[in-house]
């Protein structure tokens, strides 16, 4: 078998370059801000129809004016501009060309923050508390997967539903229960502080960091896709039921549309653990992908 250089590999992978990465971002960034996805929309038309408070139905009529208003006057739909969380699917056949991959997507954000008029809400020390101006860092997470093509998902996360997110240790002798246990109290606890009606991603197994991981990832899920998992989509239904018999309705204000979704997603783990999180987001769930 004849070896293969270095140069006919670097001539078989595809380049991406960080410019096109840093312009990429920048785009979805101003592009999620100001434009609620379609799932969301549609998931406040349906809690309108089913919601039971007159005054809930009021403030629903009014997200779903906000969203029309955001998107065609290309104004960020919520002041809270967020948090900036980057997932980035990157393909084990692309080289990044021209420089730090990470740093583009710093300099994505910086740009599309600084183009689309976004509030800049991040401080660099979190205790000495100085803003950056540029709302970097963002938040990135990184997976190699096959192929040649990079897929960036933007997901600017609101302070308000991320403060409100947990995660906890359960006993594994617990089990489904004590996981539906720790999501309503999570949820009870936010009550009208992480601006209902909400999404709500769990996130069971893995470790302490993964746990977390793959509870925001669960908010990205579009609402009506269920997991493939039979009895985990069975929770699923279960737990967005239970969220809005608590009564918390839109913006806290009572009714029966507290949650418009809830997604979970699992990960193996350890047989002394069950690690649970909870992870929180507003009526403002916005997200924007790209695949390059």
């Amino acid at each position: 078998m004849s070896e293969v250089s270095v140069e006919q590999i670097y001539n078989t992978v595809r380049k991406i370059s960080v410019d096109q990465i840093r312009d990429t971002v920048a785009t979805l960034c101003w592009e999620a801000c100001y434009n609620l996805p379609e799932d969301i929309v549609e998931g406040f038309r349906k809690a309108r129809e089913t919601e039971q408070s007159p005054l809930g139905r009021s403030i629903i009529d009014q997200l779903i004016e906000n969203a029309q208003l955001a998107a065609t006057e290309d104004r960020p739909y919520c002041h809270d501009t967020g948090l900036t969380v980057v997932f980035a699917e990157v393909g084990q056949d692309v080289y990044i060309d021209g420089g730090d991959f990470e740093e583009a997507i710093h300099e994505g954000i910086r740009k599309g923050y600084k183009e689309g008029y976004l509030r800049n809400s991040i401080v660099g020390d979190p205790l000495l508390r100085k803003n950056t101006n540029d709302n970097t860092p963002g938040v990135i997470h990184t997976k190699l997967v096959p192929g040649n093509q990079i897929k960036l998902t933007v997901l600017p996360k609101g302070g308000g539903s991320e403060n409100m997110s947990a995660m906890k240790f359960l006993l594994p002798g617990e089990g489904v229960e004590g996981v539906k246990k720790f999501v309503l109290d999570t949820i009870i606890a936010a009550g009208g502080r992480a601006c209902p009606p909400i999404v709500v991603g769990v996130g069971i197994g893995g470790s302490f960091d993964k746990v977390t991981e793959i509870a925001k990832k669960a908010v990205l899920r579009d609402i009506g896709k269920h997991h493939p998992e039979p009895h985990i989509a069975q929770l699923e239904k279960e737990l967005l039921v239970e969220i809005n018999k608590t009564g918390i309705g839109p913006q806290g204000l009572g009714g029966t549309s507290t949650s418009l979704w809830t997604a979970v997603e699992t990960y193996g783990c350890h047989i002394t653990a069950l690690p649970v999180a909870v992870n929180i987001q507003c009526h403002a769930a916005r997200k924007k992908s790209c695949i390059i």
